[in-house]
């Protein structure tokens, strides 16, 4: 695995005991990126989780409790959306389960490495879209549908 500080906000040993945990456990070869982002919840709560993005799936796992919250198998995954503005937000569609809505300062580092990701073990590209409205699937029944624009000066 190659770490630079460029790259990831985690100390190095954070990154090596999450490899080691998600080889050991799903069978993965390699972590191709951590980071901190904050998900949204059913409910609209903002939650701080941490992305790690494996050669076989996305995990997010809650740095307070240490705990992995979520696993998505990165063939699972049939869609992005971002948004068109220079802000943080995207979501990763899932069809086959539930979406995921988060916000990070590097969305568009995050989406090219599952692209990449998912290209190199299929020959299927997920779509990417971009837009400054989209619907995503907050639980298995709730859709909820977001809107960027900017104000201000400011998206909101």
């Amino acid at each position: 695995m190659r770490h630079s500080d460029r790259n990831c906000w985690l100390s190095l040993a954070s990154v090596l005991f999450m490899e080691n945990t998600v080889s050991i456990r799903y069978w993965d070869n390699k972590v191709l990126f951590a980071d901190k982002v904050l998900k949204f919840t059913q409910s609209g709560k903002m939650k701080r989780r941490i992305l790690v993005i494996t050669d076989f799936a996305l995990y997010l796992v809650d740095p307070d409790a240490d705990i992995l919250k979520r696993r998505i198998a990165l063939a699972a995954v049939d869609k992005l959306c971002i948004s068109k503005l220079s802000d943080n937000f995207f979501a990763i569609i899932v069809p086959t389960e539930y979406d995921c809505l988060m916000a990070s300062t590097r969305k568009k580092e995050i989406v090219d490495v599952i692209v990449k990701a998912i290209k190199s073990t299929s020959e299927y590209e997920p779509e990417v879209a971009s837009s400054n409205r989209f619907e995503y699937h907050a639980a298995a029944e709730v859709i909820k549908e977001v809107e960027f624009e900017e104000a201000d000066g400011r998206v909101k």
